[in-house]
């Protein structure tokens, strides 16, 4: 039976000041009537009951993941308390839901990315758990066909196709976060894929595979979830949590295992990591704005402007700037620097404005 697995687990900095640490960004709308959260479970409403859908969050987020998703058996909102990377949470998962079905495959998807239309991506997951079915020790991947030379994303190798009647494509090599040279490369070789962190497999086999490559880690993962299912005090169990490696499921497994394949999307994607990306996501108008809220402008071009609820904002002579405003806080910066909120965040830490945060 398919189980959906959602990671939630961001820190909310990259699209401060509207996400903050307590708020971060998978529970923003971005102008939609549904949270990125929402969208993410809502996507998956034909392939899986709610009962079959689990989230990990960190702890500082449980309440509100619950909140936002009503549905959601409130047990299977897993509450880290602290971050240890995705191979960790992958497996904790994989590990509890093995204990109501043993035979489960997974599908392993963030909760922040934006994805359309639905309807392809539910083809797609069907696409990959008949492939699983059929064979149990593969692990497929989503690629998404690139459309731009993004330096800000992975990126996986087109194979040979392993079966005329289907879409998977065998995976020679990943590779990481490209200079824009090679990212060029890459897009007019029409040789990879974004890799937009979208797996499909047994949670089972994912179990086998950890025990392979990462042995320390599937050990301690069983002394947790043992020690969960027996009772153990919450600070024993937060202990053992703690002390699991923090490694990615891509470096723990993926790039390791054999029978590893990737299935290219038919569907539009993007990860949203930043106030630039709402203009892929969202649009624009005649003169090249992204806005959500309210907005009063003159001679303003290229800009991305939100507006918090009964906030104005007004420009006049304007151009190719992030503007966003909040009760608490307001960022005014260039488009084109992709590096200016991290410096701003870190200028805030160290000049006494955490509370901003």
């Amino acid at each position: 039976m398919l189980h959906v697995v959602i990671m939630a687990g961001g820190s909310g900095t990259r699209f401060w000041p509207a996400s903050r640490k307590a708020f971060p960004k998978q529970f923003l709308q971005f102008g939609g009537e549904r949270s990125l959260i929402q969208q993410a479970r809502d996507r998956v409403s034909d392939l899986v009951l709610p009962g079959n859908i689990w989230v990990v969050t960190n702890r500082q987020y449980g309440e509100i993941t619950r909140t936002q998703l009503p549905d959601v058996p409130a047990d299977q909102v897993l509450e880290e308390p602290c971050g240890r990377n995705t191979a960790p949470c992958i497996g904790w998962a994989a590990a509890r839901i093995t204990q109501i079905d043993p035979d489960a495959q997974l599908l392993v998807m963030p909760a922040d990315h934006t994805i359309a239309p639905v309807a392809a991506f539910t083809r797609c997951v069907r696409e990959a758990c008949d492939w699983i079915a059929a064979n149990p020790d593969a692990s497929v991947l989503f690629g998404v066909p690139p459309t731009y030379p993004a330096t800000g994303f992975g990126y996986i190798e087109r194979g040979a196709r392993v079966d005329e009647s289907r879409r998977v494509e065998q995976v020679p090599s990943f590779r990481e976060k490209p200079a824009l040279a090679v990212a060029q490369e890459f897009v007019a070789s029409g040789k990879f894929l974004w890799n937009c962190g979208i797996f499909v497999w047994r949670a089972a086999r994912l179990r086998q595979l950890l025990a392979q490559f990462e042995p320390e880690l599937a050990r301690d993962l069983e002394t947790l979830v043992a020690a969960e299912s027996s009772g153990e005090a919450v600070d024993h169990c937060d202990g053992l949590f703690a002390g699991l490696k923090a490694i990615s499921i891509d470096h723990a497994v993926l790039e390791r295992a054999d029978q590893v394949y990737v299935l290219p999307a038919t569907f539009e994607w993007d990860d949203v990591g930043s106030w630039q990306a709402l203009a892929r996501s969202l649009g624009t108008d005649a003169a090249g704005n992204t806005v959500i809220g309210h907005h009063a402008g003159i001679d303003t071009q290229g800009c991305i402007i939100e507006a918090g609820a009964g906030h104005l904002v007004a420009t006049c002579g304007v151009s190719d700037l992030v503007i966003v405003a909040t009760p608490q806080a307001t960022l005014v910066v260039r488009k084109d620097d992709e590096t200016a909120l991290r410096r701003i965040v870190q200028h805030l830490e160290s000049h006494g404005y955490g509370q901003y945060l």
